[in-house]
């Protein structure tokens, strides 16, 4: 018997990747070129008539390598791709590089080499290892937020906000390392010290440039409840974000002074039970109600918070302590007045409130707020209960625990035994007819704040005049370009703020001027880049109307739970800012969204060399020392902790279509991925067997035509009939799993019986001149529906078993195999006998069989029989076309 020929990963992968390349197939809004061959042209004409789908993976920082993260991520995003165009879908699937950020420029110091050079160099690695992987995307649609090409219209977009009053500036907080006199990005700060000179980092007030997404608070919130298609966890983490409180402003008046301060609470009912007050380190009455007896105390534990939140929240996150850091303060000597009982009460600095949410400034009422009553216990402040539990709730011993549920109130004047929901409403009510609050809404989210102090981002188009102030850089100077030639290598300051690039004549009066040196955070670089894919080679506007519109919104966007907020909250603002602007008509970017599970694998140390690489780890011993090594939990993949695994290691020696299976098959897409060398042996043999499969059996079925269910002579039986049913089966199980569920383990386990039936039936079947046309047919059938079911997962390998089969037209633009309905009818039903609950017998009957043969045929089973020989039926429980239990005694 002649040897089947060995599939060869890396020749026929690369076969199919310059095929694919030369053809053009996977071009968005051109028809696929007929017949699919390598010589037909790059340039087709428009598919008219097809409904678009646009999936997209949420694009990488170009760091040279791309990890198992990135493979697991663009092979979700491949097989929707694939399977969506074999559908009938036109499809958009792009790939870019959010290129600017803080990496280029460490790199740069580190190595001495240009961010610019150093980003396209890496662009260009990555590049080619995304092409290895045999993915689909329409490289003609390439972008990088570094180039003047896109960052143009980041600047151009910038000055349609600030003419709409959405971009303005204010004063902020910066990290600031004295020694090295430049900001610190939070990533920078270790510990509350700069990462390169170790010295204490200060916070410093700079103007800093913001973007009003808290005008769109509303909407980004009220948009949470349609949007169906995304993961609740997801969207409880953007409400939570954009935390809209409803409750009171409160007027305290300052003891002895005319200032007041005021506070905002979602809890008035408990405005009687407020025995101090705590105010931000950076409130600016700190210094003014401080007394002389406490400045010094006061002013040094506010430098003490300050040096703290150096590593803290960034400049555009919301500022509330999240409670991880220990509660402290400072009495400041001030006391103020409550207003509805005439009390004073202590004005305390604490580390915990923050200028972000609210008015700087909470009222504290340690009964009925645990965080006031961990602090009232560690300075020794009076507890004054106000709100009891209602007797059928029990309640709690408000001694060792505040006390935080609804309930009646007391100790609180007119409004004691009121339902303190109700007492909500009534003490507003007072304090607003007495001129000390009125009912008030916030918000914990905070402006954008865009400005970084860094070099490798998108300049700010404005210009400072000292006669015209600050001015918009005309669109006609756009772009502000970045200076690209540049070195790091020195101490202190930004290269944008060399005279080379600031000095500037102004565009109005043309006396000399100096340009903006921040440059935008990079969150603005992915907020919109999403719309540019729809015609990213447009140079008079960031995009069409109309095509982006068309191609909006993303069916199906896929990244990481990390982006929840930032990126895909922003992300959000940015396409209602742009509707607004009657750029595009569309409300939200992401229709659907996927966030896949992280990629995980076990942890190795070394007692003396720490963590070990897979590379290190010599048979269970330190490839450096000898030692034996010590297995630790299963972690995420790091570079830090070197449990990363190289895809091109893997590639390399199983081909691309092992490595996108494993990621697929080793657990569904939204559940983290535990790494298994013996998963991806396994992966490696089902392709090796599929391969097998098909190639055995291709003399077998040459010249035959596939099964036709419409047009055979007589209806299958037997064997066939079994046959083709689980060939339908499987197709209408994948379709579901990929199409409904997101399921591609499931889908792919469904492939992996199919072939483990017809390996069995193909040993039964013998050569072809023993076998009838009938049953060539039926195999034909149901080996074409293998390779057209498994390509999406493992593209290479499919196309090449397509086309060995004799297909012309190449399997990228071969429609999706349909399931037939009458095929999976079953006609047979196998029926699970039970003697007192306990399975004794399987019958197969016909599915029209009623009861009466059932039981007949249960009862004189010859494995039954036995088990009700002298005794007594009691009874017969028959679950139709299921169980049928027979009761004894």
């Amino acid at each position: 018997m002649k040897q089947t020929e060995k599939y060869n990963a890396e020749l026929i992968e690369k076969k199919w990747q310059k095929i694919w390349a030369e053809a053009g197939a996977f071009r968005y809004g051109e028809a696929a070129p007929e017949g699919g061959d390598a010589s037909a042209s790059a340039s087709a004409p428009n598919s008219a008539g097809k409904e678009k789908y646009y999936v997209l993976e949420m694009f990488p920082y170009p760091s040279g390598k791309i990890h198992m993260g990135h493979v697991r991520n663009y092979s979700i995003g491949d097989v929707v791709a694939r399977f969506k165009r074999m559908r009938g879908y036109d499809v958009l699937h792009p790939m870019g590089w959010d290129s600017f950020g803080l990496p280029a420029e460490n790199a740069a110091i580190e190595h001495d080499i240009p961010p610019a050079k150093w980003t396209h160099q890496n662009i260009a690695s990555m590049r080619e290892q995304l092409k290895r992987l045999g993915l689909g995307y329409d490289w003609d649609r390439e972008i990088a937020t570094c180039t003047p090409q896109y960052y143009r219209w980041n600047q151009w977009i910038f000055l349609r906000l600030l003419e709409k009053g959405l971009a303005y500036k204010k004063r902020s907080s910066v990290n600031w390392c004295p020694d090295c006199s430049t900001v610190l990005a939070n990533e920078q700060v270790e510990d509350g010290l700069c990462w390169r000179c170790e010295a204490l980092v200060e916070q410093k007030s700079l103007e800093q440039w913001f973007f009003k997404i808290t005008e769109y608070a509303d909407e980004l919130l009220e948009g949470t409840d349609n949007l169906p298609g995304w993961p609740e966890r997801v969207l409880v983490m953007q409400r939570n974000w954009i935390g809209k409180s409803i409750g009171a402003e409160v007027v305290f008046k300052v003891k002895g002074r005319d200032e007041s301060i005021n506070i905002f609470t979602t809890r008035p009912d408990t405005l009687y039970g407020t025995t101090f007050m705590s105010i931000a380190t950076e409130h600016p009455f700190v210094e003014k109600i401080t007394t002389s007896d406490r400045m010094s105390d006061v002013m040094a534990f506010v430098e003490k918070t300050k040096a703290q939140a150096a590593s803290g929240a960034r400049d555009d996150e919301p500022a509330v302590s999240d409670g991880s850091q220990e509660k402290e303060g400072c009495f400041t000597g001030a006391y103020c007045i409550n207003p509805l009982i005439g009390e004073e009460i202590p004005v305390f600095v604490a580390n915990f409130v923050l200028m972000g949410y609210g008015t700087g400034a909470v009222m504290a009422v340690p009964a009925h707020d645990q965080r006031d009553f961990e602090f009232a216990k560690k300075y020794d402040l009076p507890i004054k209960v106000v709100i009891r539990p209602y007797p059928k709730d029990g309640g709690c011993d408000q001694a060792k625990e505040a006390f935080t549920e609804p309930g009646l109130l007391i100790n609180s004047g007119e409004f004691d035994d009121m339902p303190s929901e109700d007492a909500k409403v009534k003490i507003v009510e007072k304090l607003e007819a007495d001129g000390f609050g009125k009912k008030t809404i916030t918000y914990r989210i905070r402006d954008w704040g865009i400005s970084r102090q860094r070099y490798w981002g998108c300049p700010i188009p404005i210009i400072y005049c000292d006669k015209c102030g600050t001015v918009p850089v005309p669109d006609s100077d756009l772009p502000v370009d970045l200076p690209e030639d540049i070195s790091l290598g020195g101490k202190g300051g930004s290269p944008l703020e060399a005279d080379s690039f600031s000095k500037v004549d102004c565009p109005k009066c043309g006396m000399a001027a100096r340009r903006e040196a921040d440059t935008m955070d990079t969150f603005v670089d992915s907020s919109w880049y999403f719309l540019r894919y729809a015609s990213p080679n447009l140079e008079t506007a960031p995009f069409d109307k109309a095509t982006a519109s068309q191609a909006l919104p993303v069916d199906r966007y896929i990244g990481g739970i990390e982006h929840a907020v930032m990126h895909l909250l922003y992300a959000r603002f940015f396409t209602k800012a742009l509707r607004d602007l009657g750029l595009v008509d569309c409300d939200e970017p992401f229709e659907n969204l996927l966030t896949q599970g992280m990629v995980c694998k076990e942890i190795t140390r070394c007692p003396e060399h720490g963590y070990l690489s897979p590379e290190e780890n010599n048979d269970g011993n330190c490839s450096r020392c000898g030692k034996a090594i010590e297995i630790g939990a299963v972690e995420k993949m790091s570079k830090s902790k070197k449990n990363t695994v190289d895809p091109a290691r893997i590639i390399e020696r199983y081909g691309a279509d092992t490595t996108r299976l494993f990621t697929l098959f080793a657990a569904p897409p939204e559940r983290d991925l535990d790494w298994s060398e013996d998963g991806v042996e396994g992966a490696y043999r089902f392709v090796g067997r599929v391969w097998r499969l098909v190639m055995e059996s291709a003399p077998l079925i040459d010249g035959v035509d596939a099964y036709n269910e419409a047009s055979a002579a007589a209806p299958l039986q037997g064997y066939l009939k079994d046959a083709h049913r689980l060939l339908h089966q499987t197709i209408k199980k994948v379709t579901d799993d990929i199409e409904k569920r997101f399921h591609f383990n499931t889908a792919i386990s469904a492939v992996m019986e199919l072939v483990n039936s017809l390996y069995l039936w193909k040993g039964k079947m013998g050569s072809a001149d023993k076998a009838d046309n009938t049953e060539l047919s039926v195999l034909r059938e149901s080996l074409e529906g293998v390779v057209q079911l498994v390509s999406p997962f493992a593209p290479h390998m499919a196309e090449e078993l397509w086309q060995r089969l004799g297909r012309d037209k190449a399997l990228y633009v071969s429609p999706w195999p349909e399931y037939s309905e009458q095929a999976l009818v079953v006609d047979n039903m196998t029926i699970i006998v039970q003697v007192n609950g306990k399975m004794r017998s399987k019958i197969n009957l016909s599915v029209d069989s009623g009861k009466d043969l059932v039981e007949d045929k249960a009862k004189n089973d010859p494995k039954v029989a036995p088990w009700l020989e002298g005794k007594v039926v009691r009874n017969m429980i028959y679950v139709p076309g299921k169980i049928f239990n027979i009761v004894v005694g």
